[in-house]
């Protein structure tokens, strides 16, 4: 792991582990961009897991194409997809190489704000396709930082995955993870 000025940059090895193990510790981890006039941070809140070819909600499912090439490679590298004709998706890829899983980011709070929803959290942060395929961990454009300190497990709630209907039985796996919010918290 490498430093940067507000925190540690998360290497190749954080991203080569189980898709549910990347997915989870994510949440309370900071996606950071660097657009060339500026950097902009902000703390994951939600992510989803698709894990490999027999994940039917995962895009794999259906085999390697020159879309989900990305999916077959090194961890850590980013794969970003347009849905619906108007909204990029940030996802990074996990496990090991030639094994197809990534986690879909879905939220983040940027001083105070939440921006839910994978279209709104890459509209923000400007970004687009021509940010995939980029090696996610050395700190250059878009990459996660760990500030510390690290999210309790019981402040992390399991649902889920949102708008996978059509997969089955995979639709109804915990599969996303979304920190509580400040409510629930301040309730225990």
């Amino acid at each position: 792991m490498s430093l940067s000025k507000s925190g540690t940059i998360l290497s190749r090895d954080y991203f080569e582990r189980s898709t549910l193990t990347v997915a989870r510790s994510l949440v309370g981890k900071y996606l950071v961009r660097e657009n060339g006039t500026g950097t902009m941070a902000g703390k994951i809140v939600e992510t989803e897991a698709y894990i490999g070819p027999h994940d039917l909600a995962c895009h794999a499912s259906r085999g390697r194409t020159q879309r989900t090439d990305v999916l077959f490679g090194p961890p850590g590298i980013s794969y970003v997809y347009m849905i619906y004709g108007m909204y990029y998706c940030l996802n990074v890829v996990t496990e090991r190489e030639h094994y197809p899983a990534a986690v879909l980011i879905r939220a983040i709070e940027v001083d105070g704000t939440l921006i839910d929803g994978p279209g709104r959290l890459c509209r923000t942060l400007a970004i687009d396709r021509t940010l995939n395929r980029i090696d996610m961990t050395i700190g250059r454009q878009l990459w996660f930082e760990d500030r510390g300190p690290r999210v309790p497990s019981r402040l992390v709630e399991a649902h889920p995955r949102i708008g996978v209907d059509y997969a089955g039985e995979w639709a109804h796996k915990p599969f996303r993870f979304r920190l509580q919010t400040r409510a629930k918290r301040s309730r225990r």
